[in-house]
């Protein structure tokens, strides 16, 4: 929390950075990385490779088609996967709620604000009248 001139400003994603988990920052990164297009290209060249290596190319062939152990790395990898949507899921639910709250909690502090803000202006307003009658009295008199 910074303190400026007796105004809090509070960093809630500084906050929540800094209470992540190790789980939380693997499932972040993962998410991040199964969910790009540079993941998309390089698991469409493997597959390529992949394919060209056990069906084509001149080197032994561990996996001929149809695939069965590709077959198997792949059912394995969409299995994690779900799970590892499934969890960031689960977490972008969370620093949703977190962040509706801290933007309600934030909205409580302005409304107090403004309210005292208003009261002071209230005041000004009256003493101003005040001092104004004041003059308004003293030119008639």
């Amino acid at each position: 929390m910074l303190y400026t001139e007796n105004i809090m400003i509070y960093n809630w994603h500084r906050q929540h950075k800094e209470s992540l988990t190790t789980g939380d920052k693997a499932a972040d990164v993962v998410r991040n990385g199964m969910g790009s297009w540079r993941f998309v290209f390089l698991f469409v060249l493997f597959m390529l490779i992949w394919a060209a290596l056990n069906a084509i190319g001149p080197m032994l062939h561990w996996d001929p088609y149809p695939f069965i152990l590709l077959n198997l790395f792949l059912s394995t990898l969409a299995a994690l996967q779900g799970a590892i949507l499934l969890i960031a899921a689960k977490r972008q639910d969370a620093i949703s709620s977190a962040m509706a709250k801290h933007d309600y909690e934030t909205n409580i502090r302005a409304k107090k604000e403004i309210e005292e803000l208003m009261t002071i202006h209230q005041n000004q307003m009256r003493m101003i009248q005040t001092i104004h009658d004041e003059i308004i009295k003293k030119k008639t008199e």
